[in-house]
Parts: structure tokens; sequence; C-alpha cells
């Protein structure tokens, strides 16, 4: 890394780069040697480092550990079944988990930040990461800088330095050949990794990248940890629940079973077996490959998902917030008229805002281009900038200084009512100037409010005459004669407002978060059956304490004329009363709500600062998109929803009924290699959960964790599976006379049987037969029930520890089940329904 405040002639000099950049065989090669492109790992090797990730989970280790210790005890055959029940599982986890997450990295390559460098005498666009030392880079406003780099060129360069120092005003930024006075945040000529430009545009050069800049290491930490999203805090809260449920009935075991006189590895095996039954150890693949088989789906709906998590999230929200523009309307606005400030029709206007549109330097707005591209225009010959004070959200204008024909103007255009307050005059249809005053200024503020109520968007346009100063400011902003007004239309989005009922009907309150004139606002709102009898603006927002927004927010749907810092007020009053808040936006002004959002939605065209802050994007910035993506992260919730309480009900009751009869059977109610492989053909049976169909109710309403709901339905169906399992019991001694391993093999022929088939009652929270199954879950859970009665037949029964079974116990099983199935169709209604049709709070 060459001195990045050493005169630029020097650091050119010391990163071998020149302004015209560097050739794609240099960068490659730099890129080496930094080592940020190691030549590519065999999918071999990638896929045994993966594997072993698998293998070295907490569980697989307890195994291992169980399994070694029956070696070192001679009991090789124990330790035979659990080295291949520990394969077996790692295999199967790594290769969903691993096959996923291959998916789903392909996708997020597609949003994969960029840069825009020069190489080989042009300009190209590349992933963010192969920027390297000595590369020129252009910025332009919204973009994210890439890297530390020094400036070879700048016009009206601002930089928001606030990730990195605190300071929330934009820094101003300068291209110097000379030495800098420093080479921290506050030197002008250097820009740093983690900030982002609001303003004007640069050519720069790379003197550091990666963890290599000044701040990589600050920039890598934050970005390498989110903040934990609902669905993360539920499985974590879901794992505290089995965790404290598992150690007491493990300890409690194990302790009996070594006072009564037990063998105590055969206890400690049985123990560690029954927390492997207990545990959802599959939990994280079938969680993962669920998410990520929605994220596939959400692609096909136009919808990328670039952080897993945020797709249940996304299914959770009920309160979606975003601007109109673009949302509601097309976002591609046409100038309709240009008048003068009583509605006459008047050019004055439309050449002053073509200077002012020509000439700003930040991100051009699309009434620029609507200015500019006006076909009534002249060409702009024979002028030169001369300054700028650029816009802002508290002043909502912008004004440019241009030399024009021997004569210094300062023209400002904005909001009417921003550009009215600074005007002393206004400039007649014949070219006289007269007080802005009394009658005259109500008569404006009638026309541009007139103008907004017919949905019109509207600027004013007003100028002066100036002395040819190099530094213009805010405070030259007053006196100004107003020269009229500009009018645009925006026209709605097709089908916005089926959009926005089927979202209403689906649990999702939309609410307008707008900086636009509020006449405007409700004008377009109702036309889209958004209720807008009360629009709150920014300033009634203002001076509202925190408990009367919450008030507010009850009922109020439409807000006008905000600044950033109140759409972000607005979502964490929200989140602070319990919704789970969405928040879609693409601007630069809209990072700060997109982070504080429980999911930030942008578009595949926003600025880099917006597609950086969200976890989702649409390919098409359309509610009808949006709508999809939020049926598909709530149909991977549910899929989730059903493991869960599969392996809380069915499956906690025959782990207690196990725990119970080891205390009073003569022998171990079923052996520990059994209880896992019990568990593993369980697991097995729930691969295909992923490609489920969803209860229409789940899919109806955002949900969310709820631990509760939970735990209500283990303590109630739990029950109902150990009374069978006491029935069972009964039968196998008294009816049947078995002994231990008859005993052993009928338990585990029945408990595997109920533990798998409840999935097709607990499902749904209707009939069974009203929401079909998919045919590969129907595939996967017959063929392991049928496995596993046909085990004790097999070669591998004596090293299992299998017998045959009478034909007459197999019988009894047959009946047996659908009873049971039928009591806990009886026993889900409410509790599942409870569960389904809560509203989603935050904890």
């Amino acid at each position: 890394m060459g001195d990045p405040d050493a005169p630029l002639a020097d650091l050119l000099a010391r990163l071998r780069a020149s302004p015209d950049g560097l050739t794609s065989t240099e960068a490659v090669a730099r890129l080496v040697s930094a080592g940020r492109l190691a030549p590519a790992r065999s999918r071999l090797r990638e896929g045994l480092t993966e594997f072993a990730r698998a293998a070295a989970s907490p569980l697989m280790l307890i195994l291992l550990v169980a399994g070694a210790a029956s070696a070192f005890l001679g009991q090789i055959g124990n330790a035979v079944i659990i080295g291949t029940m520990v394969v077996l599982s790692a295999t199967i986890n790594f290769w969903q988990t691993f096959r996923s997450a291959r998916a789903v990295s392909r996708l997020q390559d597609r949003v994969a930040p960029t840069a825009t460098v020069r190489r080989d005498g042009a300009w190209r666009v590349v992933p963010r990461w192969q920027v390297v030392e000595g590369d020129v880079v252009r910025l332009s406003a919204g973009d994210l800088v890439p890297a530390d780099a020094r400036l070879l060129e700048a016009t009206d360069l601002h930089v928001q330095q606030a990730a990195l120092t605190g300071e929330s005003l934009p820094a101003a930024k300068r291209a110097i050949r000379d030495r800098l006075e420093s080479a921290g945040p506050d030197a002008e000529g250097l820009v740093f990794l983690g900030t982002s430009v609001v303003g004007g545009s640069a050519t720069a050069v790379v003197y550091a990248a990666g963890r290599h800049t000044a701040f990589g290491d600050i920039v890598e930490r934050l970005s390498a940890r989110p903040e934990e999203t609902e669905f993360e805090r539920g499985a974590r809260r879901f794992g505290l629940l089995i965790l404290k449920t598992t150690v007491f009935l493990v300890l409690f075991i194990l302790v009996v079973n070594v006072t009564v006189g037990r063998n105590p590895l055969e206890s400690l095996l049985f123990s560690v077996a029954l927390a492997v039954g207990l545990t959802p150890e599959f939990l994280p693949m079938i969680t993962t490959v669920t998410l990520a088989q929605g994220a596939i789906r959400m692609a096909r709906e136009k919808v990328i998902v670039k952080h897993l998590p945020s797709i249940q999230n996304l299914g959770s929200i009920d309160v979606l917030c975003s601007d109109k523009t673009g949302t509601l309307t097309a976002g591609t606005v046409s100038l309709d008229a240009s008048i003068d400030p009583f509605g006459q029709p008047s050019r004055r206007a439309l050449t002053l805002g073509a200077l002012n549109a020509q000439f700003e330097s930040g991100i051009r707005s699309p009434f620029d281009a609507a200015i500019l591209a006006c076909p009534r225009l002249p060409p702009i010959t024979g002028c030169m900038k001369i300054g700028e004070v650029p816009f802002d959200f508290e002043r909502r204008r912008l004004s440019v200084a241009v030399e024009a024909h021997g004569e210094t103007l300062f023209v400002t255009k904005g909001a009417p009512e921003s550009v009215m307050a600074i005007c002393a005059s206004y400039e007649r249809a014949d070219g006289t100037i007269a007080p802005l005053m009394g009658e005259a200024a109500e008569r404006c503020e009638r026309e541009a409010a007139a103008l907004s109520e017919r949905g019109l968007r509207v600027l004013a346009v007003a100028w002066k005459r100036v002395p040819a100063v190099r530094s213009f400011s805010a405070d030259d902003e007053r006196g100004l004669t107003l020269a009229g007004f500009l009018t645009f239309s925006d026209h709605l989005l097709e089908g916005v407002g089926e959009s926005i009922e089927a979202l209403r009907r689906d649990g999702v309150e939309v609410k307008i978060l707008s900086g636009d004139d509020p006449r405007v606002t409700r004008h377009v709102c109702r036309k889209v059956g958004i209720d807008a009898d009360r629009v709150v603006t920014g300033d009634e927002l203002r001076r509202m304490n925190d408990l009367a927004l919450s008030r507010v927010l009850q009922k109020v749907r439409v807000f006008a004329r905000l600044s950033p810092g109140q759409k972000q007020r607005i979502i964490h009053a929200l989140r602070s009363g319990g919704h789970v808040v969405g928040f879609l936006g693409d601007g630069i002004n809209d990072a700060p709500s997109l982070h504080g959002a429980d999911v930030g939605i942008s578009v595949a065209g926003a600025v880099d600062v917006a597609r950086e802050a969200s976890d989702i994007l649409l390919l098409e910035r359309r509610l009808d998109v949006l709508h999809a993506g939020i049926l598909a992260g709530r149909r991977a919730f549910g899929n989730v929803f059903k493991y869960l309480l599969m392996g809380t009900s069915s499956n906690f009751g025959n782990m207690f009924s196990m725990a119970g009869a080891a205390l009073f059977l003569p022998f171990l109610p079923m052996l520990p290699t059994q209880i896992l492989l019990n568990n593993l053909l369980y697991d097995v049976a729930q691969l295909t959960l992923p490609t489920d169909n969803v209860d229409p109710r789940l899919v109806a309403r955002p949900h969310r964790w709820d631990i509760s709901a939970i735990r209500r339905f283990m303590l109630a169906v739990g029950p109902v599976s150990s009374v069978f399992d006491v029935l069972t019991f009964w039968v196998l001694l008294r009816v049947f006379d078995f002994g231990a391993s008859s005993f052993q093999t009928g338990w585990f022929v029945e408990s595997l049987a109920t533990q798998v088939l409840v999935l097709f009652v607990i499902r749904t929270a209707g009939r069974p037969w009203t929401n079909r199954p998919s045919l590969p879950l129907v595939a996967s859970a017959l063929s392991m029930v049928a496995l596993g009665v046909c085990l004790p037949w097999t070669p591998f029964a004596r090293w299992l520890g299998f017998v045959p079974l009478p034909g007459s116990y197999l019988a009894f099983v047959a009946v047996v089940v659908p009873v049971y199935l039928a009591f806990v169709e009886l026993l889900k209604g409410r509790l599942l329904r409870s569960a389904l049709e809560g509203r989603p709070r935050r904890a």
C-alpha cells in the first residue's frame, strides 16, 4: 500500500498505476498476490470440509464419544452401529444443506455488490471484491465506495462518512495533487471503504482494498454480525426449551438407572440416545433446506433473498411501509406544463428549470430527466456552472449558480411552499417583476394547491441575479423571484389497487410514507383504495411525542412531506408497538429506514447504498411481486413449524414413555442403538418436508414463533402418545408375554409408526384429507415406516437386537395406530387453530 497522503504523482508511482487504470492481466495478478483470488478449491476438498463441519456438531460429537467408549469396552457391535448412524446423519445433513446453500449462493451472485473500474482503457462493472490496489474507480451519487482511494478528479463530491466517524453531515471532498495534511477521514482528497457518495462524481485510484483498508476490520465485523432476525430468535428460544427438557430427563434417567444397579455404560448410552431422541438435530438442515427452497421459489417470482433468515421475517410482516412513487405510481414522470405563478402558460419556468436540472450534480431525479427530455426546450449553450447548494430534505429545494450570457443567475427549484417561502417577488407574463405579498402571494399558493389536488406533481422555480462569486450556501436562498411552476404527471401502476387489497386480505397493512405534497399523496392513495381521509405531515409529526405518534399510527395510513429521519422514527414506533415492519425503498436516504425495519426491501435498480442495506431485492418494483414473496415466506415458515410440532409432540411423548418404562421394567424398553435408529428413520422420513403443501390458514395471515403455543401443544399431545405407549406396553407384556428382545422390537415398530404417521394429522389445522400432503412426503414417510416394520426379518436384525414379530402383534399395531391418530385429530383442532390464528406481535 502506498502512502495515501503522498503527492499524487508519487502515490501513482508506488502503486505502479496511472489514471488510465490497469489491464485485466495486471488486475488478476494483483488479486492472486493479495490472496483474494486463490486457485479454485476442488469440489472434493470443499465437500469434505463441509462434511467435517456437519459431523462436528455437538450431538454428533456426543455420539462419537459414546461409540468410542463402546469400542474401548469391547462392545464392537454398538460402536459400529453408532458410527454408521453418525456417518448417515452427517451425510444427509451435509448433502441437503450444501446443495441448498450452493443454489442460494447462485441466486445471491445475481445481486452482488459491484464497482465501476477502468480496465484495458474502458470502464467496466466488476464484482466489488475484485477491486485491487491500482484500480481506477468511478464514483457517482448513490455509490458505495468500494475501497480506500485517492481522488484523481472530483466534481461537487460529498461523501457520507457517518458509519466511520459518527458525523451525520456529508463531508466535502476534492482532488488534491500535492501532499495531503493527513491520511484520516478528514482528508479532503481521500475516500474510504464503508462510506457512500451522496452528491457529485469523481474518479479515484485505489491504494488499499479488502481487509487492508483503514477501516476494513470494522466494516467486515459490521457485515459479519447482522442483527438477530425474528426467525433466529425464535429458533434460539425453541432450543432452550428443548435443552431444559432434555437435561432434566436425561440426568433423571441416568441417576435412577445407576442407582438401581444397571450397567453404567449401558445407562450412559441409553441416556445419550434419549437426548438424541428428544433433540431435533435435523432442525438446522430442515430449516436451511426449507428456506433455501423458499428462496428458489421466490426467485421465480422475481424476488431475490440476500439473507436466508429474512424469508421468515418477510412472511411475518403485518405492516408494509413504502413511498408512493414507484410503488403506487410508475415513477416515470412526464412534464405536463410550464406555467407562470398564476397558472398561465409560460416557458420561463421551463427554461430556468432546465438550467437547474442540467447543472445540478446529485442523483438526477425523474423530474430532471423529464425537464431535459422536453421537446419544447431549446438547447442549453453558452452557460457555465459557478456553484451549487445541494438538495436536502429539510430545505426541500436545490439551487445552482450559472454564468449565462454575461450574467450570473442563481436558480432554485423545489417544493412549492419551500421555494415560495424564500421569494420576495414574482415574474409577470410580460417579464416585469412585482412584490410577492398579500393577494398575489395567496393567489400563487392557491394555484399550487389546486394543481396538487388534481394529483399533479408540482415544482416551483425561482431565480435572482448574483455577483460572480465562487462560493454559495443556503444563506443565499433569499430574496428570489418566483418564475412559475412546472407540473408533472405520474401514472398509477396497473393492478396496484388489487395488490393492496390482496395484501390487506392476507393481513398486511400498507402505510405510505411519502416526501411529496400531502394533497398529491391523498389524491393518489384514494385512487388505489388506501384510506387517506387524514394525512399527517412531517410538520405535524415533528410536534408529536412518542406516545402521540403511537396513537396516530393506529389510525392513520398516509404520511406526507416526511424527511428520512421521520420515516425512520415511524418504523421504530411501529416496531416498538409490536408490529413486524417491512420497508420498501430505493434511494440514498432510504438506507437508515431499510436498516431499521425488520425486513429491508429494495429493487434491483436501486442505488448501491439502498441495495446493500436491504435483505430482499425485487427484480421488479411491483406490489404483486412483493405479495408473492410474502406468501412464499409464510410457506417456508409453515413447513419448519410442522417439524417443530412433530418433534415436540409424539416424539416427546415416546421419549417420556421410554424414560418412565426404564424405571419399572427389568430391562431397557429399547436398546440405545434401537433408539438411535428409530430417531434416524424418523428424521429421514421428514427430509421431504420442505416440499410439502402448506395449510392455507398458515399462509393467509402473518405468523411468528410462539414458544408458549409449542409448549402447550407438546404438553397436550405428548401425554396422548404416552397413553398409547402404556397401552402397547401392557399388550406386549400381558397379552403376548414378550421377553426383552421381542418387547424392544415390538415397541420399536409401534413407536416409529406413531411418530412418523402423526405428521399427516398435525400438518394442518383442518381435516387431513382437505389439505393433501406432497407426494415426496407421502413416499418418504411410508417407506420409512415400512422399513422399520421389515427390519426384524432382515440380516441386520441380529446386530440391532431385533427378532421377528408374530402377525397378530402387527395386526394390533395396524389397529392402535389409526386410533391414536384419531385421538390426536380430535385434540389438535383448538391447539393448532390458536397457534395459526394469532396475530404476530413482538416478544
